[in-house]
């Protein structure tokens, strides 16, 4: 059975029916795949040619009971790259521009009884205009095995006339601000903790906010140590759905010496950060299983780590439902597009040459990236244990910074913006972010708190477990666990510690895990060996946070 075909893609918004299209029949240019795994993927089983143009078909039978009388069924699609037409029995029911994020269509009306064909028709030209991420048509060093078409789930789910379209749910530390989108004209809410009831609400669907407070002796607030979620039932007209949510906030505040912290809860935190690009040998794009995503936070939580940046892509639900449910802090990148200059974007601002990026960037692109960034907002509100974006990583297709840091904060300012990661500082951002590599350098936080974005990135290369043994790629060179680990104590002990006590709010270790030709990874890229001491990097990571705890007044 493949491993996605139980997997409920979409945890926020769970009911009870659910019907996985990843349960086999699927051919792609007549040729058999295993979906949702990109073509180019071990794990698809696909054995030809991936072109630019891709011509996906399933047939299907609606389960025994599945679609009452009176229900409209919803068809969905996780994330086919770059652009997708859809069909069902010929007539057109979708179409999507963008390969992260996820898309559904109303498909009622082109139902037939008994058997269905689906299509779906994928061209991907690694267009520059539509953000890319790290895909490359000519993969090596830190440009990695492209994916085209379906790489997310495909489902189906019957729902009322009037259903519920969506939820937007704002937390603090009391309570939340709950939208709840549907035609129907009055909702229930039930929220429980661990099993047990702890508030209920009933209100009229006006298009206003309502609030829901947690009574004092049920409040608990979720931190990495703590991460306690709230189950929330909510019944609006015919429709219910399943959803959770926590206790928490995100802001900037000063200290009582006037430092800018970031703050979880109003307490200052610090981020001790790995960089997850979320690639996997097997799947590409996607691990052999979801678990394999809960795996991944857990091993990264044994090295002591709190934060993960997720680095130019966006991830399945079920990658940040684990970090909801396991404790593990979100930056998230936004994906990035256009053209890329190693020369200008890399190499020269690495050796402290710093300029104001001014490509020619087309309109077409400016307008693909704002809205992809804009649907990743409304696609991840939810999930509490996002509390930051990254909008532009480096040079690399800079525009309008200011703007559009005012754009997205202005729709969500529960958390934090690293509007430049790297090196090119706008007037407008929430954090002075650097990236420091080849040398371990002496910080100098200012008025907003540093964020050390990217820094280390030592290689270690493990035979028997490299993708191609003869291309490795990493800044720096160690031979053995003690060599690797020492290294990163000695980048704590120079650059990061001290730097803490002005302002340094947080550190991304540069990176989880081997991706194909870069070895610089904690774990080689199969995740069979952890390259580093796990006893020292905890004691490394406790001494950062004990560190902060010695140098705040509030």
């Amino acid at each position: 059975m493949n491993p996605w075909q139980e997997y409920y893609p979409r945890p926020q918004m769970r009911r009870d029916s659910f019907c996985s299209l990843c349960d086999g029949g699927w051919t792609l240019d007549g040729q058999p795949i295993n979906v949702p795994y990109p073509p180019q993927s071990p794990a698809s089983g696909f054995g030809g040619t991936v072109g630019e143009n891709l011509h996906y078909e399933k047939r299907f039978a609606l389960p025994e009971g599945f679609l009452p009388a009176g229900r409209r069924l919803l068809l969905h699609l996780g994330a086919v790259d770059q652009i997708a037409g859809v069909k069902l029995n010929g007539e057109r029911v979708a179409y999507n521009e963008g390969g992260y994020l996820p898309f559904s269509a109303d498909v009622t009306a082109h139902l037939l009884p008994g058997e269905n064909l689906l299509e779906v028709d994928a061209v991907d030209r690694l267009d520059q205009d539509i953000p890319y991420g790290k895909q490359s048509k000519n993969p090596g060093g830190m440009w990695y095995t492209p994916v085209s078409g379906i790489w997310q789930s495909v489902w189906l789910e019957a729902v009322p006339v009037r259903y519920i379209r969506g939820l937007r749910i704002t937390p603090d530390l009391t309570g939340i601000t709950l939208e709840v989108e549907s035609d129907a004209p009055h909702c229930d809410v039930a929220v429980t903790l661990a099993g047990e009831p702890v508030a209920r609400a009933s209100f009229s669907l006006t298009g206003r906010p309502y609030r829901i407070e947690i009574p004092p002796e049920s409040r608990r607030l979720w931190t990495p140590a703590d991460p306690v979620l709230y189950d929330m039932r909510i019944c609006a007209g015919e429709d219910a759905v399943e959803s959770y949510f926590a206790l928490r906030t995100v802001e900037i505040r000063p200290d009582g010496s006037g430092v800018q912290r970031v703050c979880l809860n109003g307490e200052p935190v610090f981020l001790n950060g790995v960089l997850d690009q979320g690639y996997y040998p097997e799947g590409i794009f996607l691990p052999e299983s979801p678990e394999e995503f809960e795996r991944d936070v857990l091993r990264m939580k044994a090295l002591g780590f709190n934060m993960l940046r997720k680095h130019i892509k966006i991830e399945p639900e079920c990658f940040y439902h684990a970090c909801d449910r396991l404790g593990m802090l979100v930056v998230q990148d936004m994906v990035s597009g256009g053209p890329y200059s190693w020369l200008m974007d890399t190499a020269l601002p690495t050796i402290g040459f710093k300029y104001t990026p001014h490509l020619p960037l087309n309109r077409r692109f400016r307008g693909y990236f704002e809205q992809q960034a804009l649907g990743t907002l409304r696609h991840l509100y939810n999930h509490p244990c996002i509390i930051a974006y990254t909008i532009f990583n480096e040079g690399w297709g800079q525009f309008e910074p200011e703007r559009l840091y005012r754009l997205l904060k202005g729709l969500d300012g529960t958390r934090f913006y690293d509007v430049c990661s790297g090196w090119f500082e706008p007037r407008q951002t929430d954090v002075d972010s650097r990236h420091v590599y080849f040398r371990n350098k002496r910080l100098r936080p200012g008025k907003r708190p540093m964020f050390l974005s990217e820094c280390g990135g030592y290689a270690r290369a493990i035979p028997g477990h490299l993708w191609k043994p003869e291309a490795n790629y990493g800044y720096g060179k160690t031979d053995t666990e003690e060599q690797l680990t020492a290294a990163i104590a000695l980048m704590y002990g120079e650059m990061v510690l001290p730097a803490i006590p002005e302002g340094l709010c947080g550190v991304v270790y540069t990176q989880l895990s081997d991706v194909e030709e870069e070895i610089n990874g904690l774990y080689t890229y199969d995740r069979q060996v952890c390259k580093v001491d796990k006893e020292k990097m905890r004691l490394i990571m406790l001494e950062a946070e004990e560190t902060l705890k010695k140098n705040y007044e509030l």
